[in-house]
C-alpha cells in the first residue's frame, strides 16, 4: 500500500466517526433548544393523554367534553383510542415531570426509528441532519405528540416488510394509538401478506378486549362519535386538510366538503395505483402517506412521516427529496392573515407532491431493469 493510501484509511475512519457524532449532537441540540424554550407548551398534547388516563382512574368518561365530541382541540381534549389512555396510566406515576419526560421519550422514539430505516448508513445520518432542521418534528416533540411513535412503528414495518410479526404488530399497535396506521392492514391484504393480517387482528382483538375491561364498551362508542364529528369540521384551529384550506380561503362549508372529499378520493386513487403496480416498498410508503391524507384534521406535525419516503428517495440518488420535510417551515406563515391559506395548503401539497414522486419512481422501476442499491442497509 502506498503512503497516500495508508493515510487515506485513517482519514476515512475519522470522517465516518465524525459525521454520526456531529449529526446526533446537532439533533440533540435542536431538541434541547425547543424543549428548553417551550414554556407552557411543553407536553401540551401530553396533558390530554394524562387527563384521559386520570379520568379513567377516577371512573369518569374520557370523552365527556362536548368540545372534543365536536372535533375541537385544546388542553385536556383527548382525541385518541381508549387503548392509548389505558396504556399511559403507569406514566402518571412520574408526577410533575411526566410531560417533559414524555417529550424526551418522543425524541428517543424518533431516533430509534431512524436507526431502523432500511437504508445505507450514510442516508440515515443525512436523515438525522435533516430532522434537526425539520420544524414538524421539533414541534411534535415539543408538544409530546405521538407522531414519533408512529414513525418508529412505520420504520419497523418497512425494515421488516416480509416479517409478518413486525408488520402485524406495527399495524395493530399503531392503530390503537392513532387510527391511521390501521391502513397497513389494507396494504398487507393487497400484497397478500395474510399472516401479517392475522397477527394484526389477533393483537388488535386482544388489546381491545383488555382495554374494554377497564373502560367499558361505551368508551368505544364515544370514540366513534368523536371520529365522526372531527371529519366534518373545517373550522378547527390548526387544521391543514384541503377542506380546511378551502374554508380558510373563503369557501362555503359545502364547497369545503367537496374539496375534502376530492382530496380523499385522490389519495385513495394513488393508493390503489400503488397497490396494483408499485413494488412492495414503494406501495408501503404510499400507504403511510395516504393514511394521513384520508383523515381530517390534517396537522402540520404529521409531516414527520415525510422523512420515511425522503430516506427512500435519497437512497436511490434523489438527494433533492430532502426538500419535502424542510417545506414544513412554511406552516409558520399560517398566521391568520388573509393569505394564510397559502401557507396552510403547503402541508397537503407536500404530501401529494411526495405521493406523485413515489408513483413516478414506481413507474420508472416497472419500465426498466431494477436498480440494485447495495447494501440496502447496514
Amino acid at each position: 500500500m502506498s503512503p497516500a493510501g495508508s493515510l487515506a484509511t485513517p482519514r476515512r475512519l475519522v470522517a465516518r466517526a465524525f459525521v454520526p457524532v456531529v449529526s446526533l449532537l446537532l439533533l440533540a441540540a435542536m431538541f434541547a433548544l425547543v424543549l428548553g424554550t417551550a414554556g407552557a407548551t411543553l407536553g401540551y398534547d401530553y396533558r390530554a393523554y394524562e387527563g384521559a388516563s386520570r379520568a379513567l382512574l377516577d371512573g369518569k368518561p374520557m370523552y365527556e367534553n362536548a368540545f372534543a365530541i365536536n372535533g375541537g382541540t385544546g388542553p385536556d381534549v383527548y382525541l385518541y383510542p381508549p387503548t392509548f389512555a389505558v396504556a399511559l396510566v403507569p406514566w402518571l406515576s412520574l408526577g410533575g415531570a411526566a410531560a417533559g419526560l414524555w417529550s424526551v421519550a418522543m425524541a428517543l422514539c424518533f431516533v430509534a426509528g431512524v436507526a431502523m430505516l432500511p437504508v445505507r448508513r450514510d442516508v440515515r445520518w443525512l436523515i438525522v441532519i435533516v430532522a434537526a432542521l425539520d420544524w414538524p418534528l421539533l414541534y411534535a416533540v415539543k408538544l409530546g405528540q405521538v407522531e414519533p411513535i408512529l414513525f418508529l412503528g412505520f420504520a419497523a414495518a418497512w425494515r421488516g416488510i416480509d416479517r409478518a410479526g413486525v408488520v402485524g404488530t406495527a399495524a395493530a399497535v399503531g392503530a390503537l394509538i392513532k387510527v391511521q396506521p390501521g391502513l397497513l392492514v389494507v396494504w398487507a391484504i393487497a400484497t397478500r401478506r395474510f399472516r401479517a393480517v392475522a397477527v394484526a387482528v389477533a393483537i388488535g382483538v386482544a388489546l381491545v378486549a383488555v382495554t374494554t375491561v377497564f373502560t367499558g364498551v361505551g368508551a368505544w362508542a364515544s370514540y366513534v362519535d368523536l371520529l365522526r364529528g372531527m371529519g366534518g369540521d373545517f373550522s378547527t384551529p390548526h387544521n391543514f386538510a384541503p377542506g380546511a384550506v378551502a374554508h380558510l380561503a373563503g369557501a362555503s362549508d359545502g364547497m369545503a366538503t367537496v374539496v375534502q372529499l376530492a382530496s380523499v378520493a385522490l389519495a385513495v386513487a394513488a393508493l390503489a395505483l400503488a397497490l396494483r403496480y408499485a413494488p412492495a416498498d414503494i406501495s408501503l410508503l404510499i400507504t403511510i402517506l395516504a393514511s394521513q391524507l384520508i383523515s381530517s384534521p390534517l396537522r402540520d406535525h404529521y409531516a414527520v412521516l415525510l422523512l420515511l419516503p425522503t430516506a427512500y428517495l435519497v437512497q436511490r440518488g434523489k438527494n433533492w427529496a430532502v426538500m419535502f420535510p424542510l417545506l414544513g417551515w412554511a406552516t409558520l406563515f399560517a398566521d391568520g392573515s388573509s393569505n394564510a391559506w397559502l401557507a396552510t395548503a403547503s402541508v397537503s401539497l407536500t404530501f401529494f407532491g411526495c405521493l406523485a414522486v413515489l408513483l413516478w419512481e414506481a413507474r420508472q422501476q416497472r419500465g426498466s431493469a431494477p436498480i440494485h442499491v447495495a447494501p440496502a442497509y447496514a
